[in-house]
């Protein structure tokens, strides 16, 4: 079995993710369910020629080093992927995922109309939440593609790896990949702000110091964009402030007030149709009131505030849930599975 063939077959089926381990065969994910690709088990040696065969000598030297490694690859005229190499029972294991070639529009997503409005703000930070899997980087590559094919603007990316490649449209970008470019986030970002940036992505906010620099960055005039492995809008808030140091978490709330300017909290669900998934988002808009509870640090009061903003573009994950049931698009079940409050979604749901 070849790699390059695989991952063609993978592309054709429509798979997200294709895992490798020893003593199983290939397993993909299609539509979010994981099946077997073929009966023959892989024994671990082939697991490992399978994976270096998409590493190169220094990569693979790193990962025997260090027991993990990220990193990205393209199969010209397909698709490109990302990996993640581990080992798991003392063998080499691996984990793909696909990365479309194109950049999705931001319509083809399903987004909210207000995702349109926070990419037009000249400054502050957008944060895009979700568990793994959920399509943060693709609403993110939606988001920058969008800002690029409208303004003239800097764009300085942080990633880890590269996913989607940007070309300059109206903008000028610039992709810098931890690891081959820059040794790490901290690195790149306490340095980005003298490269003349107007919109800097952070792959992923991981630490303090990454935290501390997109607010900075947002607060200083730059439009800063980022993902969280957080489930919905308060607990990203809480997510963030609490990383702080208990002495300095009074002025992180008062910087977050200032700067925040949405979130935007998503999931992938399994389709009714069986075609495939679609995007449920909970969106927060940041206005004076959520300004002023993120201030007095009552971020519990945001759900409310959540609920009667629809005006203001924001809704719930499970008015989200609710609307796409209601629609046709997912099914009942799946709705009340994926609810952050199921026994009132479940109310909701019977009155209709």
């Amino acid at each position: 079995m070849e790699i390059k063939s695989l991952l063609s077959t993978v592309v054709e089926k429509g798979a997200s993710d294709l895992l490798l381990l020893a003593d199983n065969p290939p397993i993909i994910r299609v539509g979010g369910r994981l099946v077997n690709f073929g009966d023959k088990a892989l024994y671990k040696e082939e697991v490992q020629q399978l994976v270096y065969s998409l590493l190169s000598k220094d990569q693979q030297e790193k990962f025997e080093r260090e027991k993990e490694l990220d990193s990205s690859f393209e199969l010209s005229g397909f698709s490109r992927f990302r990996i993640n190499v581990h080992y798991q029972k003392g063998s080499v294991a691996a984990s793909l995922r696909t990365i479309p070639t194109e950049i999705p529009a931001m319509e083809s997503l399903r987004l909210p109309k207000v995702v349109y409005d926070f990419i037009k703000e000249p400054r502050g930070l957008i944060l895009v939440t979700g568990p793994t899997g959920a399509g943060k980087s693709t609403t993110q590559a939606a988001m920058i593609d969008s800002i690029n094919a409208n303004k003239s603007v800097h764009i300085i990316t942080v990633e880890d790896p590269i996913e989607f490649i940007h070309r300059n449209k109206k903008s000028v970008i610039e992709q810098r990949e931890v690891g081959l470019d820059t040794n790490s986030f901290p690195n790149a970002l306490h340095r980005v702000l003298r490269q003349d940036p107007d919109v800097i992505l952070i792959g992923e906010m991981r630490e303090l110091e990454t935290i501390s620099t997109a607010i900075t960055a947002a607060e200083t005039g730059h439009l800063v964009i980022s993902t969280l492995h957080t489930n919905d809008a308060v607990q990203t808030i809480d997510r963030i402030i609490d990383v702080f140091p208990p002495h300095q978490q009074n002025q992180v709330r008062m910087q977050l007030s200032l700067s925040l300017q949405g979130v935007i909290s998503q999931q992938l669900l399994p389709r009714a149709d069986g075609l495939g998934q679609v995007l449920a988002a909970e969106i927060l808009r940041v206005n004076s009131a959520v300004r002023n509870i993120i201030r007095k640090g009552s971020t519990q009061d945001i759900y409310s505030m959540m609920e009667i903003g629809a005006k203001y573009g924001m809704q719930t994950m499970d008015t989200t849930l609710k609307n796409l049931y209601q629609d046709g698009v997912i099914t009942y079940e799946t709705a009340l599975e994926r609810a952050v409050n199921q026994e009132n979604l479940e109310k909701i749901m019977k009155k209709q």
